[in-house]
């Protein structure tokens, strides 16, 4: 199925490229204008390293680096320079490219945002990461839910953002709006190497989905980020891994999202997305389609508490060198709210 890596591509294949960028250090609007042209560059490498690709793939921070700066003198907006470019060097590549950007907020902090731009510099999808990476992350967490889009050659695609895929809810959702493949962009260092592995295999393997998964490379003389670019098939099976660490690296691979359609239809042993809302379809008519999780109600009506709630050590930022916030999720600014 891998075609030797995308250099054989099917007709039904999608051939993905997943850029281990180096981890840059970003400080001010020239730091910002230098990184930006270094991902154009690598959408043009990526398009001579291999003609065949539909999708080039770039982690979470390629663009601002790991500092968890929220100057918005390096913040991004749709309309700004930044994006222009993107939408640029996708159109005069023909090829799609999958871009991460901080985005300037009026009403709070910052988002975490996934583009997807098409061949023609068309903006495609805009996610904003649902699940910062607490305490450590300031961003604003995500308000708009998990789009799925008709990607390249037919696919429906959707993109989540590093420690979402920590969280199995977010794969599951991926799928059940219908995605075949998922991208996970991701700025990891090498702690969280061996839970990165077997979060992406588990998403795809439990939702019979093909998952793409990318991390930021090298260091930034601080922060060591690993690489570990993934592509792992629908049944949990790794097509490509990289494993040697080196910065800029393109890994690739062809997937197959009509062999994800087919095993969704006729797999019975292990098609757990469908089963999962058809409990028992053996045994009664259609399987049991109700909701026996407490931790889902509990969640759809505000009343979400662990047994431990109350013993839980970090709860805010504070750890990590931010002030406790005292603005509730969905509101603006103090100062905002004020004028």
């Amino acid at each position: 199925m891998n075609g030797l890596g995308g250099l054989n591509k099917s007709p039904n294949g999608v051939v993905l490229g997943m850029v281990q960028l180096q981890l840059p250090t970003v400080e001010n609007e020239i730091d910002l204008a230098r990184q930006t042209q270094i991902i154009v560059d690598m959408v043009t490498k990526a398009r001579r390293n291999m003609p065949t690709m539909d999708l080039v793939v770039f982690p979470e921070y390629a663009l601002h680096g790991l500092s968890m700066d929220i100057n918005p003198d390096i913040m991004c907006r749709l309309d700004g320079p930044e994006v222009a470019a993107f939408k640029a060097a996708c159109m005069d590549n023909d090829i799609w490219g999958c871009f991460s950007i901080m985005e300037f907020n009026p009403e709070g902090m910052p988002y975490n945002v996934g583009l997807v731009i098409d061949n023609t510099g068309e903006l495609k999808l805009y996610y904003r990461k649902m699940h910062p990476w607490v305490p450590v992350e300031p961003w604003e967490p995500g308000d708009q839910g998990i789009p799925v889009i008709d990607g390249p050659n037919g696919c429906k695609m959707a993109l989540i953002i590093c420690h979402d895929g920590m969280f199995p809810e977010m794969a599951r959702e991926c799928a059940y709006k219908g995605a075949e493949i998922m991208i996970r962009t991701a700025g990891y260092t090498a702690p969280i190497r061996e839970s990165w592995k077997f979060t992406n295999q588990s998403n795809a393997f439990c939702n019979l989905m093909v998952t793409a998964n990318v991390c930021m490379c090298g260091s930034d003389g601080t922060f060591d980020s690993m690489g570990e670019g993934m592509i792992v098939n629908y049944d949990g099976s790794i097509l490509a891994h990289g494993t040697s660490g080196r910065p800029n690296e393109i890994i690739t691979a062809e997937v197959r999202p009509d062999l994800v359609r087919e095993a969704r239809i006729n797999w019975g042993v292990e098609n757990n997305i469908y089963q999962f809302g058809h409990r028992g379809y053996v045994a009664v008519k259609g399987g049991a389609g109700d909701c026996p999780y407490t931790y889902m109600t509990d969640l759809a009506t505000g009343k979400y508490r662990l047994p431990w709630e109350d013993e839980v050590v970090h709860t805010d930022g504070t750890s990590c060198g931010f002030a406790a916030p005292t603005r509730v999720f969905g509101d603006k600014h103090l100062t905002d709210a004020a004028e």
